[in-house]
């Protein structure tokens, strides 16, 4: 390369550097560039307006195609502030007329852009341009058309009885497209209502969702239910026939004996009350009654056909006490001529109180010695009281004489 045109390149280097330095420098100080990227600016060219709200705040400066995509630098006067993170737009005024770009939304609080910001392409847009909609247009028309879906007249078929079904039927398609605005306007202004039945529909599922595995035991259940019900179908109709059969007689025999039938419910209201004011005593006697009819069972003998009872009158008292008694009784009783044979001379009952003191002592003959007259090991006494009240009884307390019966004294027989 020759030294002039050496020169000549460095020469326009430095116009180029001092014209950058110098629009950076010498730029007005009350606007901020910003650099947009769009997917196509048809219509967009450097001067055209930048707007918000359509009002102009700003012009572009350059328009430059990047390939996939289209490079627009603005110049926006810094009494217009701008969200940082505002989409903008390119928008076509009419058909003929130059387009501008538009940013949205507006600016009422927050960080703002500033000087050298990027609005990347997923924040712009593009107005859909004509051809394009003539063009989506003839492919509707195309797959619409005699060579498309009507290839066999199946779209005018179905033109023709949607007319014939319409036809005559406008004013009822007005009143449900009335009935439908209403339902909407109803539904728009109870929406507060709407949306909390719907967030209580979403409350009820996700409350079926944490019990997804019982719901789900549920459903097989429920299927496993149907499917027997289903197998004795016939057996349920049959009984379902029964039933109907039954229940007619009974309306036929209520129909005929009303008056029986009235007279027997009153009757039986009587009743009912006489057993409500007695539950008590029926209560008591639904306690007892299982015991007793066991204890029935068990006294009955079957070898004599008899009920056996045991007579349990003395209660609890001691065989001294018995005896005691017994003698007591024989005296009041003047049973002396029958007992004189048997033991002569005895006087009852004035020597009653000697021989019971005797008896109640273990010490019959008074010699101190508790008697033991079969020399068993085991005391008269004790065998006497083992014979009354049956032996492995264990002993009982210091006996008593029985009521009635006087003072006991001491001494012996005279």
């Amino acid at each position: 390369m020759s030294g002039t045109l050496q020169r000549g390149v460095a020469l326009a280097a430095a116009i180029v550097l001092l014209a950058a330095i110098g629009w950076t420098v010498l730029r007005p100080v009350d606007q901020y560039r910003v650099t947009a990227y769009f997917g196509r600016t048809v219509g967009l060219y450097a001067g055209s307006d930048v707007r918000i709200l359509g009002i102009p705040v700003g012009t572009i400066t350059e328009v430059t195609s990047l390939g996939d995509r289209v490079r627009v630098e603005m110049l926006i006067e810094e009494d217009y502030d701008i969200p940082a993170d505002a989409k903008a737009v390119v928008l076509a005024p009419s058909l003929v007329s130059d387009r501008y770009v538009q940013f949205a939304p507006v600016y009422d609080g927050g960080p703002t852009m500033e000087d050298g910001d990027d609005v990347p392409l997923d924040r712009t847009a593009t107005p859909v341009e004509l051809d394009q909609v003539y063009g989506a247009l003839d492919e509707l028309s195309a797959a619409l058309g005699p060579t498309g879906a009507n290839s066999n007249g199946a779209l005018s078929d179905l033109i023709d009885v949607g007319a014939a079904n319409l036809d005559g039927n406008g004013e009822a398609l007005n009143r449900t497209l009335t009935g439908f605005s209403q339902a909407v306007e109803t539904l728009a202004t109870n929406r507060e209502d709407l949306f909390s039945s719907l967030e209580n529909l979403q409350a009820f599922t996700s409350a079926l969702a944490t019990v997804d595995a019982q719901v789900g035991q549920f459903n097989d259940n429920m299927a496993a239910v149907m499917d027997l019900l289903a197998g004795e179908r016939e057996d349920l109709a049959e009984a379902i026939t029964l039933l109907s059969s039954a229940l007619r007689d009974v309306a036929a025999f209520v129909r005929t004996n009303a008056d029986l039938v009235t007279v027997n419910v009153d009757r039986l209201a009587d009743v009912t009350l006489a057993l409500v004011q007695q539950r008590s005593a029926l209560a008591e006697v639904l306690d007892v009654a299982p015991a007793a009819l066991g204890n029935l069972a068990r006294a009955y003998n079957p070898d004599y056909g008899t009920l056996d009872t045991r007579d349990n009158g003395l209660g609890s008292a001691n065989a001294e006490v018995v005896v005691c008694g017994a003698l007591y009784q024989a005296g009041r009783l003047q049973l002396t001529p029958d007992l004189d044979p048997l033991v002569p001379g005895l006087q009852l009952p004035s020597q009653t109180d000697e021989i019971c003191a005797r008896i109640l002592s273990g010490d019959a003959d008074n010699d101190g010695i508790l008697d033991d007259l079969n020399a068993d090991l085991v005391p008269d006494y004790e065998e006497l009281r083992q014979a009354l009240a049956g032996a492995g009884v264990s002993a009982p307390p210091a006996p008593r004489p029985p009521v009635g019966f006087p003072a006991i004294g001491t001494g012996g027989l005279g």
